[in-house]
C-alpha cells in the first residue's frame, strides 16, 4: 500500500512546488508581525496600494534582495527605491525568510545564517515582543514599531537608512543623536543594486548644501548653498519651478537634514543616485507610462569623477562616453557592458623598464609614447623644470612608475600609476592639453625608426631624389592629362559628394562616432520604390518627394529623393546624415540608410504609417482621429524628443524647423521629430549663436531669430510654443498670416484667454471630451514658450514638468505672446538685410536657403 500512495503524495508535492514558484502570492496585508514571516514571492502591499516590499532579482544572476518597489497599479515599470540586503544577496528566495526573531526584522538564508538585521538593540524596545511589527506606509517607509499604534515613535524606520532613492518625506541629512548620517548611494550598476562609488550627503563643513562624493572621499558636485528665502539651491536654479517641489531645511541640536514634499500629493516623484554618478529627479507620467528626467546634476555626465576608471577617456559626444586608453582594454568585462566602467582598463602589453634585455638576451625596444591631444590632465601629477620636451619624455622613461608626461612651456608634469578622470574635449575647446601616454613598443605598428646620426644625411639625400621625380612625373601626367580631367570636372564634384557623405557616415573610422550607416544601392532603390512612382508617392516637402518603399525581406521605409528645384541641396544632406544618424530616442525619427549615386541623394528612413501630424491636424475629416488623450500624449512625445536633442544627446542640437508637417506618427500615433535639414550643432556647453542666413519657416520662428539670425534653444522653444497651441486648438498658425495686421495663432489664443474664454480656445471636436484643467494647462504652457523675452521662455526640462502640473493656476505667470498683433512684411524686411526674402516661406514651406555648419 505504500508502494502505491507514496507516488501520489510525490506528484502533490512536486504539483505544489511548481504552483508556488510560479504564483505571486500577496499576503494580503502591509506588516509582517511576529507570527508571520515570507518567503518566495509573497509581498506586503502599503494600505493604500502604493509600494511593495518583497524579494526581487535585478539582473541575470541568482542574486535575490528584499526590496521594496512601487506598486503595479501606481507605476507599471517595476522600480525599485529600496534594499535591505544590498550588501549580501541570497540565492534561494523560497528558503530564504524574512521575518521578527528578537523585537528585530531579520533576514535569514537557506543556511539559517544572518544575513541583514534591523539592529535593534532591546533598552530601545519596550512592551512585549509579540506585538511588534513591520508595516509598509504609503509613503514608502518601512517602519518597525510596537503595536499598530502609529502615533508611537519607530522603533527603527527605513527612511533613517536610504539606499539610492530619495522619496519625498524623507531625510537626507545627519542625526546628531543617533550619529547616523542618512545619505543617498548609487548602486554598482544596473544589475548589482551593493553600494556603489557615488553618494549624495549633506556637507558636513556646514556649508548648508548638499555634494556628490566619489568613493566617498572626492567632492566632484554641490548644490551650492541653501537660499531660505528663495527655497532654493544657489546651483540648482531648476528649483524655482516650485510649483511642482517644496523643498526644507531643518536645523537643530539633534539634526539637520533636507526634505522635501510634492505640492501634488498625487504626483510620483523621486530623486535617485544614479549609478552613472548623476543625481537625478524624476517624475512618473501617467499618460507616456514612463519616468520622465525633471533635471540631473552634474549635467555634463563627464565631469562625474572616476566614470570611466583608470586609464580611459570620457568624451561627451560619443556612445558610450568611456572609452579605453590605446593599448588598453577593459578589465571588468562584463561590468564594462553593464555601463559599469569604474573598473577601468589595464594594459594589454606589459611596460619594459629603461633598456631591458629579454630572456634570451636581445635587446628590447624601448618604452613609446601615444600623444593624445585637447585633454584634460588627470590629478596628482608631479612637475618638474626642463629646458626641452625630450627631457621631460626622459624623466618620464627613467622612471618605471612613470604612466604619462606632458610638457608646456619648459615645465613637465609626470604622472606615476593609474591615471584618473580623463576626457577628451571638443575640437573647438581651447582648454586642452597634451599629454603623452606611455605604452609598450609592440603597440605602436610602426616604431620610430633609429635616429643614426652617421646614416641620417644619406637618407635624406634618397628621399629627396625620391621626391624630385614624382614631383617631376605629377607634374607631367598633369599636362597631359588635364584636358580629359577638365571634362569630367561633373564626375569630380560627384565623387567630392560621395566621398563627403562617406566620411560624415562613416565617422566611426577616424574615432569620431561609432556609428556606421548603411550605403543603400540606388538599383535596390528603385526596386523598392517601383521607379518612384507616383502610386508610392507619400507626400512632399522642402526637401522633395518622399516614397514608400519595400526591401526583399518586407521591410517597409520612406525614401525621402532629394529634388532638383528643392532650395535645399548637398549641405542639408550631409547635414541631415551627420546628425539623425547619431541619434537614439523614441521620439525622433530613424534613419536606416543613404544612397549617393548619379547626382541622387537620397534618405532612407523607419516607416511611419500615420505620415505626419498635419495630415490628421489640419483635415477637418481626420481630426476626429486625434482624440484629447492622443493630442496630450503627442504633444508630451515631442517635448521629449526636443528635450533629448537639446541636453541629452551626444551633440546638443537646436532643430530650428519645428512644425506639424515634420513630426511623423507611427502606427499607435507616437510622435517622432523628424527632418534635422536646418538643424544646428552646438557645443556643449553653448547658449547661443548667431547666423547671417535664416533658415526655417515663418510663424514658427522667433522673434530674435526672424529678425536678428540670433538662435538658441529657445528658438526651438517658441516652435514648440506654437505647435502645442495648434495641436489643442486644432488650427494652423498660417491661417493667420492672410491679412496684414491680422492676428496670429497665440494672439488670438490671448485674446480669449484673457476675457476668460479659454475652452474656446480648445479644437471644437475634443472640447466636450477632454479634461478642461489639462488642456487649459497646455495654453498656458504654450503662452510661456512663445514669450517675446528668449529669458522668459522655460526650458523643455520645466515644459514636461509643467505639462505634469495638476493645476494651470500653479505656472508662472504668462505675458502677451510675441506677435500678437503682427505685421509679417514689416518682419521681412528687418531680416532682408541679412537673407533674400524672395526664397523666404511666410508658413507652408521651409526656407530653403543653406548656411555653412
Amino acid at each position: 500500500m505504500d508502494t502505491k500512495t507514496s507516488p501520489t503524495k510525490f506528484m502533490i508535492f512536486l504539483l505544489f512546488s511548481y504552483l508556488h514558484l510560479k504564483t505571486h502570492v500577496s499576503l494580503a496585508t502591509d506588516a509582517i508581525t511576529a507570527d508571520q514571516s515570507f518567503s518566495g514571492d509573497e509581498t506586503i502591499v502599503s494600505s493604500g496600494g502604493v509600494f511593495e516590499l518583497g524579494f526581487f532579482k535585478p539582473g541575470k544572476l541568482p542574486n535575490y534582495y528584499v526590496g521594496m518597489w512601487y506598486y503595479k497599479r501606481v507605476v507599471t515599470v517595476k522600480t525599485i527605491v529600496w534594499v535591505a540586503n544590498r550588501k549580501q544577496p541570497v540565492s534561494d528566495r523560497f528558503t530564504s525568510v524574512l521575518r521578527i526573531i528578537d523585537s528585530n526584522l531579520v533576514l535569514v538564508d537557506e543556511t539559517k545564517s544572518l544575513v541583514w538585521s534591523t539592529n535593534v538593540t532591546s533598552t530601545t524596545t519596550s512592551g512585549s515582543a509579540t506585538s511588534i511589527q513591520a508595516v509598509l506606509l504609503d509613503n514608502g517607509n518601512l517602519v518597525l514599531r510596537v503595536g499598530s499604534n502609529s502615533s508611537l515613535l519607530p522603533l527603527w524606520q527605513s527612511f533613517d537608512h536610504p539606499a539610492h532613492t530619495w522619496l519625498a518625506g524623507s531625510k537626507i541629512g545627519f542625526n546628531n543623536v543617533t550619529k547616523q548620517t542618512q545619505k543617498l548611494t548609487s548602486w554598482k550598476n544596473s544589475e548589482d543594486p551593493a553600494p556603489g562609488l557615488y553618494s549624495l550627503e549633506l556637507d558636513p563643513n556646514g556649508s548648508n548644501s548638499y555634494i556628490l562624493l566619489w568613493n566617498s572621499s572626492r567632492q566632484y558636485w554641490t548644490s551650492g548653498s541653501w537660499d531660505e528665502h528663495n527655497r532654493i539651491f544657489s546651483l540648482i536654479p531648476e528649483m524655482r519651478l516650485n510649483y511642482i517641489y517644496n523643498c526644507s531645511y531643518v536645523t537643530n541640536e539633534n539634526e539637520s537634514y533636507f526634505t522635501y514634499a510634492l505640492n501634488d500629493p498625487k504626483k510620483i516623484s523621486q530623486a535617485v543616485m544614479h549609478f552613472s554618478g548623476q543625481i537625478q529627479q524624476l517624475t512618473w507620467s501617467e499618460t507616456s507610462k514612463q519616468w520622465i528626467l525633471f533635471w540631473s546634476q552634474p549635467r555634463k555626465q563627464c565631469e562625474v569623477y572616476g566614470l570611466c576608471g583608470a586609464f580611459s577617456t570620457c568624451n561627451a559626444t560619443s556612445l558610450p562616453s568611456c572609452s579605453c586608453l590605446k593599448g588598453f582594454e577593459p578589465k571588468l568585462l562584463g561590468d564594462w557592458n553593464l555601463n559599469d566602467h569604474a573598473g577601468g582598463c589595464s594594459r594589454i602589453t606589459g611596460l619594459q623598464c629603461g633598456n631591458a634585455t629579454s630572456l634570451n638576451g636581445t635587446q628590447v625596444t624601448q618604452d613609446q609614447f601615444q600623444e593624445m591631444t585637447r585633454m584634460t590632465l588627470s590629478e596628482n601629477d608631479q612637475y618638474a623644470e626642463v629646458g626641452s620636451i625630450m627631457e621631460c619624455e626622459s624623466i618620464c622613461l627613467n622612471h618605471c612608475s612613470c604612466t604619462a608626461y606632458s610638457y608646456e612651456s619648459g615645465g613637465c608634469s609626470i604622472w606615476n600609476g593609474d591615471l584618473l578622470h580623463l576626457q577628451q574635449l571638443e575640437a573647438s575647446d581651447t582648454n586642452g592639453r597634451t599629454m603623452y601616454i606611455r605604452l609598450a613598443a609592440s603597440e605602436f605598428e610602426n616604431p620610430p625608426k633609429s635616429s643614426n646620426k652617421g646614416s641620417e644625411g644619406h637618407t635624406d639625400d634618397k628621399w629627396s631624389l625620391v621626391i624630385a621625380i614624382i614631383s617631376a612625373t605629377a607634374g607631367f601626367l598633369t599636362i597631359i592629362f588635364g584636358y580629359f580631367l577638365w571634362k569630367k570636372t561633373l564626375g569630380k564634384r560627384r565623387e567630392h559628394r560621395r566621398r563627403t557623405i562617406n566620411s560624415s557616415n562613416l565617422g566611426a573610422r577616424d574615432g569620431n562616432d561609432d556609428t556606421e550607416l548603411p550605403l543603400i544601392g540606388l538599383k535596390s532603390i528603385l526596386a523598392a520604390t517601383n521607379n518612384f512612382s507616383e502610386a508610392n508617392k507619400l507626400g512632399e516637402g522642402g526637401f522633395g518627394p518622399v516614397y514608400k518603399g519595400i526591401f526583399p525581406d518586407n521591410q517597409e521605409v520612406a525614401i525621402k529623393r532629394l529634388s532638383t528645384k528643392s532650395g535645399q541641396g548637398h549641405q542639408e544632406f550631409v547635414n541631415e546624415l551627420k546628425l539623425i544618424a547619431k541619434l537614439q530616442h523614441r521620439n525622433l525619427v530613424r534613419l536606416l540608410g543613404c544612397c549617393n549615386e548619379e547626382e541622387e541623394m537620397i534618405l532612407i528612413y523607419e516607416y511611419m504609417p500615420n505620415r505626419s501630424l498635419d495630415k490628421f491636424l489640419f483635415d477637418p475629416s481626420e481630426q476626429t482621429k486625434l482624440d484629447w488623450d492622443r493630442r496630450f500624449r503627442i504633444i508630451e512625445g515631442i517635448a521629449q524628443g526636443v528635450l533629448y536633442i537639446h541636453k541629452y544627446s551626444r551633440l546638443k542640437i537646436i532643430h530650428r524647423d519645428l512644425k506639424a508637417s515634420n513630426i511623423l506618427l507611427d502606427g499607435a500615433m507616437n510622435p517622432r521629430v523628424s527632418d534635422f535639414g536646418m538643424a544646428k550643432i552646438f557645443e556643449l556647453n553653448q547658449i547661443e549663436a548667431n547666423t547671417n542666413r535664416v533658415v526655417g519657416t515663418y510663424g514658427y520662428m522667433s522673434p530674435e531669430y526672424a529678425r536678428y539670425g540670433h538662435f538658441s534653444e529657445k528658438l526651438d522653444v517658441f516652435s514648440f510654443g506654437v505647435l502645442l497651441l495648434e495641436i489643442v486648438t486644432g488650427k494652423k498658425n498660417g491661417a493667420f498670416y492672410h491679412f496684414e495686421h491680422s492676428l496670429t495663432l497665440a494672439g488670438w489664443a490671448w485674446k480669449l484667454w484673457k476675457e476668460n474664454r479659454g475652452m474656446e480656445v480648445i479644437d471644437a471636436s475634443v472640447r466636450e471630451t477632454c479634461r478642461p484643467h489639462e488642456a487649459l494647462r497646455c495654453i498656458h504652457v504654450g503662452f510661456l514658450c512663445v514669450q517675446e523675452a528668449p529669458a522668459d521662455r522655460p526650458t523643455m526640462s520645466a515644459v514636461i514638468h509643467m505639462l505634469q502640473s495638476n493645476e494651470a493656476t500653479s505656472l508662472p505667470h504668462s505675458k502677451e505672446p510675441a506677435f500678437s498683433i503682427h505685421d509679417m512684411n514689416s518682419n521681412v524686411a528687418e531680416s532682408s538685410s541679412q537673407t533674400s526674402t524672395s526664397a523666404c516661406s511666410k508658413n507652408a514651406f521651409t526656407i530653403s536657403l543653406p548656411e555653412a555648419r
